[in-house]
């Protein structure tokens, strides 16, 4: 029997397993994933990674492989305009350092950020499994058991539910959520352009939602471009020249020419919030716990902070000589992260509400609460501290930079 089985071999479940095992080497660690080997390195995503989460990664021995592969996001633009504007305003900017030499953010691709967790694995000597694919989950008084489709039974004092936001194992758990879509579906692809983006970011609040330019290494830039549903099927099923037509309308023309490279899909946005973190012998994590809508870029981030969470919380008890997966250790964890999850999720409720529409009264007084910011420095020092994670009183330790 395993001390801790991780389901899902995505950042955050890998980001788990490195977490607790480093700090707690004896206890024996496994990590599963549904999918087979080899298909992470055909993710051509990227992902924002704030300075509180390369902290941790700096902890975990990896953020010397990822730095030299990672953006650092220098500036932040914000504009409110139509799509059909010639001029966009812009009413917010922030710098990009939280402090000398640190950007409070960086763009990674999600297979430099998976390679190098997954090697930490390795060297910590994680398994990891591949093709396991969770059916049934059964709960003694002293572990849980996990059963693939193969018939295959693994058991683990605890279970962490690392799976994405449709988690096969929280419905196993008995674990309900609160969710609802939001008609609307996010755009993510690369484009190459002409001339350098300097490491700068622009968000374009635009009728339809909004519109996120991120720079990657290189004249690159990766995009999460929010459309309702349907005008979001209809653009990723598109040719090529019409995409980049309604992209270079959005996009502008400051970069040069545009050019696509690599696949276009579209994801469905919604809010799906857990009802609780955690269930006998099991705890949620990452999208298993809550997916937010992208217009604050810290999903992943989020669930950098669980993991933070959760790892200090198990380490803790261990050390003590306690359960890992008893019920009044695994509570410890959800109070530490269910308030900030449930605020960060009504945060970006109200921000995509009030930015995806063209109502003249909402865009005046969302213009002016722009615009007061970007004129008072100390407030908007505490917004990008914020965005970073720098300046949480209640941060875990890795985040922080603190072993645990």
């Amino acid at each position: 029997m395993r001390d801790m089985l991780v389901v899902g071999a995505g950042y955050v479940g890998l980001s788990a397993a490195v977490a607790v095992k480093q700090a707690a080497p004896h206890l024996d660690i496994a990590v599963v994933e549904a999918a087979p080997a080899g298909v992470w390195q055909k993710d051509m995503r990227a992902s924002a990674i704030i300075a509180a989460a390369t902290r941790m990664l700096e902890v975990f021995g990896i953020w010397d492989e990822i730095e030299p592969e990672a953006q650092p996001i220098t500036k932040m633009i914000v504009t409110d305009s139509k799509t059909a504007d010639p001029v966009r305003p812009v009413f917010l900017t922030f710098d990009g350092e939280v402090e000398d030499g640190r950007p409070f953010a960086h763009m990674i691709s999600n297979v430099t950020l998976v390679r190098a967790l997954r090697g930490a694995c390795e060297r910590l000597g994680i398994e990891i499994r591949h093709g396991f694919s969770a059916t049934g989950l059964s709960v003694e008084d002293t572990h849980a058991t996990v059963t693939a489709s193969d018939g295959s039974v693994l058991e683990a004092r605890l279970v962490v539910a690392c799976d994405g936001v449709r988690s096969h194992l929280r419905d196993l758990a008995g674990i309900k959520t609160v969710s609802w879509d939001y008609g609307q579906s996010g755009i993510v692809t690369t484009v190459e352009h002409e001339r350098p983006h300097h490491g700068c970011a622009e968000e374009h609040f635009l009728p339809s939602g909004p519109f996120a330019i991120l720079p990657l290494k290189g004249n690159r830039s990766s995009l999460v471009w929010t459309e309702p549903t349907s005008e979001a099927n209809r653009l990723v099923t598109s040719d090529d020249l019409i995409f980049e037509e309604e992209l270079e309308r959005r996009f502008g023309h400051k970069l040069g020419t545009l050019r696509t490279v690599g696949d276009k899909r579209a994801f469905p946005l919604g809010l799906t919030l857990a009802r609780a973190f955690v269930a006998p012998r099991v705890a949620l994590a990452g999208d298993a716990a809550h997916g937010i809508h992208p217009i604050s870029g810290q999903g992943l981030n989020l669930g950098f902070k669980d993991v933070a969470a959760l790892a200090e919380t198990v380490v803790e008890a261990d050390r003590l000589g306690l359960d890992i997966g008893s019920i009044n250790i695994l509570e410890r964890y959800q109070a530490w992260r269910r308030f900030d999850t449930f605020r960060m999720g009504v945060t970006t409720d109200v921000l995509n509400r009030l930015f995806s529409n063209d109502l003249a009264p909402l865009r005046i007084a969302r213009d002016f609460g722009l615009g007061v910011v970007d004129r008072l420095p100390g407030l908007k020092s505490f917004f990008i501290g914020q965005a970073a994670g720098t300046t949480a009183n209640d941060n875990p330790r890795l985040l922080a930079g603190q072993t645990i």
